[in-house]
């Protein structure tokens, strides 16, 4: 291909960050890459839990875009209007893109609607969501609350434990904790289904700090003049506070360019590869059978650079995405625990589980400075 050869990328979270950085230190400006976000500024996912929780403050999590600059890259702020994969133009609210290839990595968006009620309660999924609750939560001083997970699949799957353990200790150090209980519903069969370790020690922390854990259902409908939460299977929980996790969904423009299928872009999940050709979809907007997480989507946008650098350069196929990530889970009481998770290397997923430390936290720590140092030379 020649030297025109022309990538746009759809969203700048993970994915699209850790993509166009790669194209970028190996092409530099031999292709136009063009990242396109509707946002000002990147934020991690576990960022939200600091802010609600009062351990960081949004000026000091928000990354802006403007300090994104990679030979090759520009990186506009527009809103995507319409994506046509056939001919791979994408229209924005500010005109409109040509690609030879082109890469969807929009994330997925929350449902609130999908959930009758949830508007008029509390969300921690969101920036301003959590914000809220932060607000919110200095003035809980008793009663019932419950985390609830609307469906699945959903964002980070260990996020709704760490938050009922992290809001164990806010109410410990408030000195509240004796006049509250702590209960969260979950569509899914354990905490970490890939790791059975994993699972067992986020349930011995539930019970060792009181916290009531019921798996397999999801929140159907919320009444918050009753303070009713009603499950799945027909069943009432009353509430005090509701931390809740939205239904996902990809986004409208991506439904609508008839890409998805049962609510997902299908892609191969080895190569990220649409059923159009030079379409490819990363991140959480696609359905590729490992968790909708950044570390999960960071490795797919290496497979895709991989193979378009290859396809550029007239070199081979590039390597396959290998489904492994390293997640990191707050237990509490400033523990971190890990686990490396491997969806394709086996004939089942596993996970290799490290017990929570005081130390893993500086592994934490170096896991976000890096992308920030990577990404945005901060």
């Amino acid at each position: 291909m020649s030297a025109t050869t022309r990538i746009t990328i759809l969203g700048a979270g993970f994915a699209g960050l850790e993509l166009s950085t790669q194209l970028s230190e190996a092409l530099g400006d031999a292709v136009q890459v063009t990242l396109i976000d509707k946002a000002d500024a990147f934020i991690f996912g576990f960022s939200k839990l600091d802010l609600m929780f009062g351990h960081a403050e949004l000026p000091a999590v928000r990354l802006p875009y403007a300090h994104f600059a990679k030979p090759g890259v520009r990186l506009l702020r527009e809103t995507v209007t319409a994506i046509d994969p056939v001919t791979r133009r994408v229209t924005t609210d500010a005109g409109v893109h040509e690609a030879d290839f082109l890469v969807v990595a929009m994330g997925a968006d929350y449902d609130i609607a999908a959930t009758p009620g949830l508007a008029d309660e509390h969300e921690f999924y969101s920036v301003p969501g959590a914000a809220r609750l932060r607000e919110v939560l200095s003035t809980f001083r008793r009663g019932h609350a419950l985390v609830g997970v609307c469906g699945a699949p959903y964002k980070c799957p260990p996020a709704p434990s760490e938050c009922a353990l992290m809001l164990h200790d806010y109410l410990s150090r408030a000195g509240v904790r004796d006049d509250c209980e702590i209960s969260l519903v979950l569509p899914l069969s354990s905490p970490v289904p890939p790791s059975p370790e994993t699972s067992r020690a986020l349930l011995a922390a539930f019970e060792e700090r009181g916290i009531r854990f019921r798996p397999n259902c999801r929140i159907a409908r919320v009444d918050a003049a009753r303070r009713v939460a009603t499950l799945d299977d027909g069943s009432e929980i009353a509430y005090d506070l509701f931390l809740g996790v939205p239904r996902h969904r990809a986004p409208a423009v991506v439904e609508a360019a008839g890409l998805t299928e049962n609510g997902w872009v299908t892609v191969d999940p080895r190569t990220l590869q649409t059923r159009f050709p030079g379409v490819y979809a990363i991140g959480d907007i696609a359905n590729t059978g490992t968790p909708k997480a950044g570390v999960f989507a960071e490795g797919a946008a290496g497979a895709v650079a991989s193979a378009l650098i290859a396809q550029i350069r007239g070199a081979g196929e590039g390597q396959l995405y290998g489904g492994r990530g390293t997640c990191y889970i707050e237990f509490g009481a400033g523990r971190i625990g890990r686990v490396e998770v491997d969806f394709f290397s086996g004939p089942k997923p596993t996970g290799t589980y490290h017990e929570p430390s005081v130390e893993l936290r500086q592994d934490k720590l170096h896991f976000g400075a890096s992308r920030r140092a990577r990404w945005f030379g901060l």
